[in-house]
């Protein structure tokens, strides 16, 4: 759906929008939408701006960043957005932008795509570190065993290791 400064001169425009697992492509993020992606916003014009807010709300599926398991995250974001011309930075000199305009985005063209929105939000919205449980055990690094389901019979990290300090050796 693109949204133009045209479009929302004349009204601003509310949005209540459905998005299926797979409706959207979020580039080789590390997860996979596994359920629908609700998204609530309203577009508005400030002048030459157009302001976005909103919010989105699904859940994704990512692997635990140590046993690798399969863990279900609810994400939910909310989002206010400013976006002017990409023309008002149209130049050759590098331009310093103000301490309260580092949230501003850019658009070409007539507008911005809202599904292009959404999908920043969401990949904004996925945490830096997933994992299964706090307390998870990860994986052994000799054997590849689950340590949460399993207790291996590798012999726990040799004292001349850069990594012993970590087991308490």
């Amino acid at each position: 759906m693109l949204i133009t400064l045209h479009e929302l001169e004349r009204h601003r425009l509310v949005v209540a929008r459905t998005y299926a697992p797979g409706d959207l492509d979020y580039h080789e993020a590390e997860f996979r939408q596994i359920d629908d992606l609700q998204v609530n916003a309203v577009a508005e014009h400030l002048g030459t701006e157009i302001r976005i807010r909103g919010a989105a709300k699904t859940l994704v599926e990512a692997a635990c960043g140590r046993c690798l398991g399969q863990v279900a995250l609810p994400l939910e974001r909310e989002f206010d957005l400013t976006y002017r011309p990409m023309s008002t930075i149209a130049r050759d000199e590098e331009l310093e932008l103000p301490p309260g305009e580092l949230d501003v985005g850019f658009y070409e063209g007539e507008g911005i795509q809202l599904e292009d929105v959404i999908v920043e939000q969401v990949i904004l919205a996925f945490p830096m570190k997933v994992t299964c449980k706090e307390d998870c055990r990860g994986l052994c690094p000799t054997c590849g065993a689950d340590r949460n389901r399993e207790t291996c019979q590798c012999p726990e990290a040799q004292a001349d290791s850069p990594f012993a300090a970590l087991h308490g050796q």
